[in-house]
């Protein structure tokens, strides 16, 4: 199978019920995606894909070749402004959930670079913190939308 991640190709061997998840983790090494529930429920393990965040964990990978993969590692390339916010008000503490929570914020900001409280509400409400940073998940994100928007 052939799956384009982060820009590029990787050919690998796995069934093709296997979820994404453990594709990205134990035959690509791809660890920054997380395991968390196992049910699709905490968001620990979303990644984008075509733009969406998505739940890996209970995803087949045959239902994700040819489409396009990002994960943590890649979002960088695209979303530096917030990942850099994220850091400079210090949004983690176990750091366990980030990167999904860093997923569903930069699908969110894709599709709508302004969000209201009530938006950015809606796009995390899927991703569980157990550290509780929700507060400041909502500032990162919304900085990074004045970042995005130019505004001081």
């Amino acid at each position: 199978m052939d799956l384009i991640i982060n820009g590029t190709t990787h050919t690998f061997q796995a069934e093709s019920d296997m979820p994404l998840l453990w594709v990205l983790r134990d035959i690509l090494n791809l660890t920054g995606t997380k395991y968390g529930c196992g049910k699709g429920l905490c968001g620990s393990c979303s990644v984008l894909i075509d733009g969406e965040s998505v739940r890996t964990c209970t995803l087949p990978v045959s239902n994700v070749l040819d489409r396009k993969i990002i994960t943590i590692e890649g979002i960088k390339n695209e979303f530096e402004d917030l990942q850099k916010t994220w850091n400079n008000i210090n949004v983690p503490q176990c750091g366990f959930c980030q990167p999904g929570q860093i997923i569903s914020a930069a699908a969110l900001l894709k599709k709508n670079s302004n969000p209201s409280e009530e938006e950015i509400d809606d796009a995390m409400s899927g991703n569980l913190c157990r550290c509780g940073t929700y507060t400041r998940i909502k500032k990162a994100i919304q900085i990074t939308a004045k970042i995005m928007n130019n505004e001081d």
